[in-house]
């Protein structure tokens, strides 16, 4: 019992805590307090007249001092003008331009701001109200798939969901019922000892792939590649170890699926009873668990190692297919990029199942590549991706196919592609030429670092930019396919974070939506937690 009110007094203090603060949710001046420039006064913890609306609709502010400033007077809704219908010596009336986005109101005279009261300017993109999982995760989210009863895996670096993890942590696996409602059936136990990077179905079970060396009960013989059965169980096997005969003999688990490799494992693709994997490796792995060491000590573990880079093939049982990429003529396998090296597997169109292979390389394979290309199903270059082009002249991040446009997505740091004019975001033919119908405008800031398109067309692209083509969208933007901001979808306020991908999906009421997740913790200026999923009209 004292147990019990000790918690509620800790909690209650807790309450008291957060209760406090959200009273000062606005944000302090960066310079201290100081006093009203002008004599203007505008009282920042208003509620604006109406507090949200569309773009066109006019709100009414409560301030003073600014008559003698009427013809000097600039408005802006989270840095956009917004035109001036009236000013008394009480208040001031304002219309929301057609770009405004949710965020702070300000108003200028010259070079002096004042800031005013936020604005939620009702867009086209909100969160979803039937996606129960309003905490997210505590870590980045970096693949979610759907189970055949439509439950939702995730793995990531997280080791709490929805607040469900802070007696016992959930270790980088978890899974929720479609609304995101978190499922404790799974029975992953302890989970994986670092980051899950990939989450795929395979022979009834699944293949997680990351940074991890044990997973549950196992915390050795596990190199970033193992397979879980369909509970979530480490699926393992009974071996008869090495043992003198002057030992008892006996029998020892180890984990089935006997490969991986030396170095992060990023993505996993099964492949007609086998499976690709890429990743930023050099070595693939596996073990012997009856032949003795040259100590003969009891149990040994054997190692055996085979150079393969940046991408191979496994059997089912995690041997290594010596068929993809090898090169005969010089008996080995082929050597890969010569910088930071990501795949995607072509998932419909006329190219299925082949690959593609985009990052920081110059050269692929011993030959100049400009930092990506296509590969046939067994590994080898297809040369009829961009075959006359130079590429990209810098880092491509990001890179989505969208089977419906049959159209290439590209996000990075180039500025260029195949010698013409592409900022940091393009749209790419099949062949893997330049689509000069869309063109990327002017970022203020670092740029994007995700685009991808939805199967209506629209681009959705995020990163770590304040403006676009002159317009404050904050990190988070919603273009059509000519590269323009789309009204009506460009209302939302700060984005904060990464995103890993975006999934077309449906809320429980039946409406379009997305599944948003990567590393972040905020949209639309609200806390949001590496796992949303918002509705889209």
């Amino acid at each position: 019992m004292q147990s019990i009110i000790k918690t509620i007094v800790v909690l209650g203090v807790l309450g008291w805590c957060c209760w406090s603060c959200s009273k000062e949710m606005i944000p302090e001046e960066p310079y201290g307090p100081s006093k009203e420039p002008l004599g203007i006064t505008m009282n920042r913890n208003q509620t604006p007249t109406p507090a949200a609306g569309l773009p066109g609709i006019e709100v009414t502010i409560n301030a003073s001092g600014l008559l003698p400033f009427r013809d000097e007077l600039v408005f802006r809704f989270n840095g956009e003008i917004a035109q001036i219908t009236d000013v008394t010596e009480t208040q001031i009336k304002v219309v929301v331009p057609d770009f405004a986005s949710t965020g702070v109101t300000t108003i200028s005279v010259g070079d002096v701001v004042v800031f005013g009261p936020e604005f939620s300017v009702t867009g086209k993109i909100n969160l979803d109200p039937t996606f129960n999982a309003p905490r997210g995760t505590n870590g980045e989210v970096d693949k979610v798939i759907w189970t055949d009863d439509g439950r939702l895996l995730l793995v990531g670096s997280f080791t709490d969901y929805d607040n469900k993890g802070v007696i016992r942590r959930i270790n980088r696996i978890a899974r929720s019922f479609s609304d995101g409602t978190y499922d404790a059936s799974l029975r992953s136990g302890l989970g994986a000892n670092g980051t899950l990077s990939d989450i795929v179905p395979f022979n009834n079970g699944y293949l997680i792939g990351g940074s991890f060396s044990g997973y549950s009960q196992r915390s050795t013989d596990i190199s970033n590649l193992t397979r879980l059965n369909a509970n979530g169980t480490i699926d393992t096997m009974g071996i008869h170890p090495f043992r003198r005969p002057d030992q008892s003999d006996t029998i020892k688990y180890y984990p089935t699926f006997n490969g991986g490799f030396d170095g992060y494992v990023g993505r996993i693709y099964p492949q007609n009873g086998k499976v690709v994997v890429g990743g930023s490796f050099r070595y693939h792995i596996s073990r012997r668990y009856d032949k003795p060491n040259r100590l003969e000590t009891r149990d040994s573990v054997i190692m055996d190692s085979v150079e393969v880079r940046q991408l191979a093939r496994l059997h089912a049982d995690g041997t290594l297919d010596s068929t993809f990429r090898f090169d005969e003529a010089a008996d080995r396998f082929r050597t890969g990029g010569n910088g930071d090296v990501y795949t995607i597997v072509h998932e419909g169109g006329t190219h299925q199942g082949k690959f593609m292979v985009y990052g920081s390389f110059n050269q692929f394979d011993g030959t100049p590549a400009g930092r990506i290309l296509r590969l046939n199903a067994d590994g080898t270059v297809d040369p009829t991706f961009n075959a006359d082009g130079s590429g990209a002249d810098q880092s491509i991040t990001k890179l989505f196919y969208n089977a419906t446009t049959r159209k290439y997505i590209i996000a990075g740091n180039f500025r260029q592609y195949n010698g013409k004019a592409a900022n940091r975001v393009a749209v790419l033919n099949e062949d893997g030429t330049l689509d000069e119908s869309f063109t990327a405008k002017t970022f203020d800031g670092n740029g994007p670092n995700f685009a991808k398109q939805l199967s209506d067309g629209k681009i959705i692209v995020s990163g770590d930019f304040r403006t676009y083509n002159g317009v404050a969208r904050n990190g988070f933007m919603v273009l059509n396919e000519s590269g323009d901001l789309i009204p009506g979808y460009n209302a939302t306020g700060i984005f904060s974070g990464t995103i890993e991908d975006i999934v077309e999906t449906k809320a429980q009421d039946g409406r379009r939506a997305l599944l948003i997740y990567g590393a972040f913790t905020q949209f639309n200026s609200k806390d949001a937690n590496n796992y949303i999923r918002v509705i889209i009209e």
